[in-house]
């Protein structure tokens, strides 16, 4: 149905339904108030909860944004890393070696609303391991992302994050 958020609507089915771990990777990270909550919640709950990012963006203002999302993450417990190489592309989520999602749904706004993504669900099959093997060599190659530098940011950065994220919905 045209008003359904789909991939949107999965991604937090995942993050509720998950036990052990979820592991995502994603090039952008412009998150709505429900998809930090669900991430949060996830976390806190005591789920393993780890998200790859590019380390170089493909663009600048949307990697602001989503850099001003990695504190809050962080202090709930989610840790984020960086593919230090350069830019991933991938849209993965892998869960309790259980379940995947390989497709083309970026967590960011226009993925959930305006375009039509599409995706795959593996569910007990041998290409979960696959994707799953797939993202513990990226997150070999990738730094995590501190609190400390979350709070380290200068303060004429964190106004420019704040500006830009009015613009998310767009991004």
């Amino acid at each position: 149905h045209g008003d359904e958020r789909i991939g949107k609507q999965v991604y937090i089915d995942i993050l509720n339904r998950a036990r052990k771990y979820v592991h995502i990777m994603t090039p952008y990270l412009i998150l709505d108030d429900e998809m930090i909550t669900a991430l949060r919640y996830c976390a806190k709950r005591g789920v393993e909860t780890v998200i790859i990012m590019p380390h170089i963006p493909d663009k600048w203002y949307v990697f602001a944004v989503t850099r001003a999302n990695y504190q809050p993450l962080i202090e709930a417990g989610v840790k984020i890393y960086e593919y230090t190489p350069g830019f991933v592309h991938g849209k993965t989520f892998v869960v309790d070696d259980d379940m995947a999602v390989v497709g083309t749904v970026n967590m960011d706004y226009r993925s959930y609303y305006l375009h039509y993504e599409c995706g795959v669900w593996f569910y007990r099959s041998k290409v979960v391991m696959e994707v799953k093997q797939d993202y513990l060599h990226s997150l070999a190659k990738s730094h995590e992302v501190t609190l400390e530098e979350c709070k380290n940011v200068k303060l004429p950065v964190r106004i420019m994050r704040s500006i830009l994220n009015l613009f998310s919905p767009m991004m």
